[in-house]
């Protein structure tokens, strides 16, 4: 196929005019970057435990997951906006070398200090990789057809979805979790052979460049901060602890700076003048509470499986199949029958509501619920989630300005993304918290640490009452975890319940509402 070939033309409304041949010929590239980042997550989660059990730090477990979504979350909007100014391919090609060559180093780690590290160097490569390809998708389909695109994502990531936990855990159990980041490498050089030629079909835009590095320097602090406020509380630090207030405080202070340089920054990251908007805004508001809820719910029920369920990594991998792809079905769903209703409000309070009744479903389950019927539960909450997913994110590209897709879309990733670092942290934190004080009122001064529930072998010469005691606990924890879960999520129906219910524009019927004299 010749250069020539692929060449478009914008209609005069400025929607994107791609035919399906060029569309897919850009989406396959893509495609495989979203297996990438989606195996990230789901071959490490039935991993975790066992990673932070060898590596001796079980006290650490959220930094394992914070230190990835730390960085990826802060870089989000700014690849998006150095992608408008230097092209989506160049972006993502760097995005994906440095995302393969830290997995290179993950997979040689021995000690919890260096991986917590190339965690954090991978994510910046990993927030690259999720927001140019949504951005792209962005691009090159009209809001009505997005769905349908979309929903191909969403296949991808499904895919990722079912043989990641099974893999991860199958790795854990019968190698080492060492070798679960080598699988990124060949991935990886796939996915750049893959996506170097279709991505020139994107123009690059003229003009000379501003980056506002001083806003992504503010913004990149604040996340850290408010991400070590959630990390840190009830965990390493009591709550109303000096270091815990004086980093809250520190957070607000750079909110404040970061937007009063925003509003007066030329051309700044995150644009104030999007979140007037109501629906860009609180749409953004409703991604961010639900993607709290379903990484808590990702986070907690491998545990849940293994520590509760006495499943193995493996087990407990596949245990999580249902969630996980069920959530992408639910996405891939959503988005056809967004594009026949043209209208996306009713599927994401179906889908909060929907999710919400499953994590109630979740907090009810203990030892005796049986992994079957948990695993059933976990698929019907996943299925539910997973339709809010692409739903939110059209909404709010919908809503925006055709000038403000890349940051509408960069900044929705982000505050997304810190909706899911405080969803795993606050179900980490809420799961230990209760545990610790379900013994504690009963008058055990030390409590079991969670690695020896798992492993089993420091619990034997424990006496069998105390041992009785810890397990109602830790049942106890994950009731007030998931029941978290579910009010997060009935928030976020609560929320869209009140937006309006716009239309989703289309580059097939807009030309023939302007077409008069029929």
């Amino acid at each position: 196929m010749s250069a020539s070939s692929l060449s478009v033309e914008r209609p005069s409304d400025g929607l994107p005019n791609f035919t399906h041949q060029q569309i897919v010929s850009v989406l396959i590239g893509i495609a495989l970057c979203i297996v990438l980042s989606a195996l990230d997550i789901t071959v490490v989660v039935p991993a975790v435990p066992a990673i932070a059990a060898d590596l001796h730090g079980f006290g650490h477990l959220s930094w394992i997951v914070s230190a990835y979504l730390l960085t990826a979350t802060a870089s989000m909007p700014i690849y998006a906006k150095l992608s408008d100014v230097y092209g989506r391919r160049t972006m993502l090609m760097i995005a994906i070398v440095l995302f393969v060559a830290t997995s290179l180093f993950l997979a040689m780690s021995q000690s919890l200090m260096v991986l917590i590290l190339f965690r954090a160097i991978q994510g910046i490569g990993g927030g690259g990789l999720v927001a140019i390809s949504q951005t792209v998708v962005a691009d090159i389909v009209a809001p009505r057809e997005r769905g349908r695109y979309q929903g191909y994502m969403a296949g991808s990531w499904g895919a990722a979805s079912i043989f990641g936990p099974i893999l991860g855990g199958w790795i854990t159990d019968y190698f080492s979790w060492h070798w679960i980041f080598w699988i990124n490498l060949p991935l990886g050089i796939g996915a750049l052979f893959l996506c170097s030629r279709p991505l020139k079909l994107l123009k690059i835009q003229h003009g000379k460049p501003r980056i506002d590095f001083a806003g992504a320097a503010l913004l990149t602090a604040l996340s850290t901060a408010c991400l070590l406020v959630l990390s840190w509380g009830g965990a390493e630090y009591a709550w109303t602890s000096p270091v815990i207030l004086s980093t809250s405080a520190l957070a607000v202070v750079l909110l404040v700076m970061l937007y009063l340089r925003e509003r007066l920054a030329p051309d700044p990251i995150l644009p104030p003048r999007i979140f007037r908007r109501a629906e860009v805004a609180f749409g953004i508001l409703t991604a961010a509470l639900a993607t709290a809820a379903m990484l808590g719910g990702t986070f907690l029920l491998p545990l849940f499986f293994q520590l509760v369920g006495g499943a193995s990594a493996a087990s407990a991998g596949s245990l999580l199949v249902p969630f996980l792809g069920l959530n992408s079905l639910g996405a891939f769903l959503s988005g056809r029958l967004a594009r026949r209703l043209g209208r996306v409000k009713l599927i994401i309070v179906l889908g909060c509501a929907g999710s919400a009744a499953g994590f109630i479903l979740l907090a009810m389950m203990n030892a005796g619920t049986g992994l079957a019927l948990s695993s059933a539960f976990a698929g019907f909450c996943g299925f539910f989630i997973g339709s809010t997913m692409p739903a939110t994110m059209v909404m709010a590209q919908n809503a925006a300005a055709r000038r403000d897709v890349g940051v509408v879309t960069g900044a929705f990733l982000f505050l997304r993304s810190i909706g899911g670092a405080f969803g795993s942290t606050l179900s980490g934190t809420l799961l230990v918290g209760i545990y610790n004080g379900f013994l504690a009122g009963r008058g055990i001064e030390s409590h079991i640490d969670l690695g020896a529930l798992r492993g089993g072998s420091a619990l034997s010469g424990l006496d069998p009452a105390i041992l009785e005691v810890s397990r109602n606990g830790l049942t106890e924890g994950f009731h007030g975890a998931f029941a978290a879960c579910a009010i997060i999520s009935a928030i976020a129906a609560i929320v869209c319940a009140f937006l309006r219910d716009l239309p989703l524009q289309s580059s097939e019927v807009r030309p023939k509402t302007q077409t008069v004299g029929h």
